[in-house]
């Protein structure tokens, strides 16, 4: 299958007034990009550029140096997330134990790539490293529920639970 396109950025009013109000409150605050980042990724769900580039601007920070945060640390994402965010662990006890054949499973199943969203916004991939559940690897989550000891044989039957 061919990847899907993520849907493109659309921003309210109020997404763009709560913007602002976070951006005003942390002005000329030394370190402020990290919790700005974070509540902007509560407000549209992801980090998209235009909300980078918004931020930039009113925190005068340069584009890379935003850019080079929210692509080095895992809890920012430049994608939208769908419904159900599924996250296969790929640290080294699940990696071991197939985590990778899950994940491939996975990405032919849905029709996705590992950080992008399916185009309906039901489902998102990730791939994270060691979540902290080694005894039970190979490990996924789809949003808080967690699923260890899984095979390939196990993707059909978790993905059908948030089909409906």
């Amino acid at each position: 299958m061919g990847e899907i396109k993520a849907p493109a950025f659309k921003d309210t009013a109020e997404q763009s007034a709560k913007l602002q109000e976070v951006i005003a409150k942390y002005q000329g605050t030394q370190g402020a990009l990290i919790p700005v980042l974070h509540e902007a990724q509560s407000i549209y769900g992801y980090l998209p550029y235009e909300v980078q580039q918004k931020i930039s601007e009113g925190l005068n920070v340069p584009m890379s140096e935003i850019y080079g945060v929210v692509t080095f640390y895992t809890q920012f994402s430049i994608y939208p997330k769908g419904e159900y965010n599924i996250a296969v662990c790929l640290g080294t006890a699940c990696y071991v134990k197939g985590s990778g054949d899950i994940i491939e499973k996975i990405k032919e199943r849905l029709g996705i790539d590992v950080g992008k969203c399916t185009d309906d916004g039901k489902f998102s991939l990730d791939a994270t490293r060691c979540i902290g559940a080694c005894g039970l690897a190979p490990v996924l989550t789809v949003n808080d529920d967690v699923y260890g000891r899984i095979t390939v044989d196990d993707v059909d039957d978790i993905l059908s639970k948030y089909m409906d």
